[in-house]
């Protein structure tokens, strides 16, 4: 935490401002102001990614700028398909083609806002990717991880496409994709596979692992593995959690309510997290990783959404039941760090 705090905050703080001022001076009035609330709006998401550079201090002038870039291409284009004028698979999937080109340090640059009528941004949105292919191409073993992070960039292209498009196809098509993957993961219910490839936490970690030197191909495979899909699962379904009457409201998907009950609810989340637990004391750091496992069941469970919605209170309560003494570490923190924003 004193890494965070003395680091990846700040660090993280000054790639967010400099990316303000470019997000400004979008000449599209909604394209400028998608990209403004994306980071004002989801900033946590780029500080929770930066906790991966201190892990790693010597690697985090490329890993801080990457994460940031990545993770905030994520939410600039979450944002436009949540809020989009139109409800076309090709648009999104084509939007999403910059994130896989940002993973690929010899991708062309192409023009990502062909089918839609917004699409003067400036120059942003391949900022964005530049600024990724730049910094990967920094990474001493990126070409030992690459295939996984597009696989993982691949896959949450997919599911955004897929839970974007029209409410009556939703269901059907995240369906029919699940029927591709079930195979691999038959202990998962489809909305938990769904919610696992929602995460970017996978990408970096493999990030974080390829600035190291010598790592081998084995070795990327398997921190691929460890981390999808139940860390990055947990991830995602704990934001679905909060975010359920949110979600209602606004009419979205929400992967939590595919559970007969509350109680199931509880049983698969705390199913993932120990499973999760499990996975990471492959890993050589695993106490760094465990961290992460708590600090995000901290960070989310203490978000003041909760205590609006009482049957996610309830969840929540019991998901925190003997909580070990790290998360309650982190459970401090995570307030202290949000009244500081305020």
């Amino acid at each position: 935490m004193h890494r965070v705090y003395k680091y990846v905050l700040p660090e993280v703080e000054e790639e967010l401002r400099k990316l303000r001022l470019r997000a400004e001076a979008i000449p599209d009035a909604e394209l400028r102001g998608q990209a403004l609330s994306s980071m004002s709006d989801k900033k946590f998401h780029c500080q929770g990614g930066g906790v991966y550079a201190a892990a790693n201090l010597e690697y985090r002038h490329v890993l801080i700028p990457l994460i940031v870039a990545l993770q905030t291409i994520s939410d600039y284009l979450d944002n436009l398909c949540d809020r989009s004028t139109s409800l076309d698979a090709d648009d999104f999937r084509l939007l999403h083609q910059s994130m896989l080109d940002a993973v690929n340090p010899e991708a062309e640059l192409r023009d990502y806002y062909e089918l839609r009528s917004e699409r003067d941004d400036g120059g942003y949105l391949h900022h964005l990717v530049r600024t990724c292919q730049s910094r990967v191409a920094q990474l001493p073993s990126y070409s030992s991880v690459q295939a996984h992070v597009r696989e993982l960039v691949a896959l949450y292209g997919d599911l955004q496409v897929y839970k974007h498009i029209r409410k009556d196809l939703r269901e059907e098509r995240l369906l029919a994709w699940w029927e591709k993957h079930r195979g691999y993961y038959p202990h998962l219910q489809w909305n938990e596979f769904a919610a696992a490839t929602g995460s970017t936490l996978g990408m970096f970690m493999l990030f974080l692992a390829a600035a190291e030197d010598g790592l081998s191909q084995e070795d990327a495979a398997g921190i691929r593995s460890i981390y999808f899909p139940h860390v990055c699962g947990l991830h995602i379904l704990l934001d679905y959690l909060i975010d359920q009457e949110e979600d209602q409201l606004g009419g979205d998907l929400n992967f939590c309510n595919y559970y007969e009950s509350q109680q199931l609810l509880v049983e698969r989340i705390g199913t993932i997290v120990e499973r999760a637990r499990e996975d990471v004391k492959r890993l050589p750091a695993s106490r760094f990783h465990r961290l992460i496992i708590e600090g995000l069941l901290a960070l989310y469970l203490s978000d003041p959404k909760v205590s609006h919605q009482t049957e996610v209170k309830q969840v929540s309560r019991k998901l925190m039941k003997n909580s070990p003494i790290t998360r309650l570490f982190f459970l401090v923190n995570s307030n202290w760090i949000r009244r500081q924003q305020t």
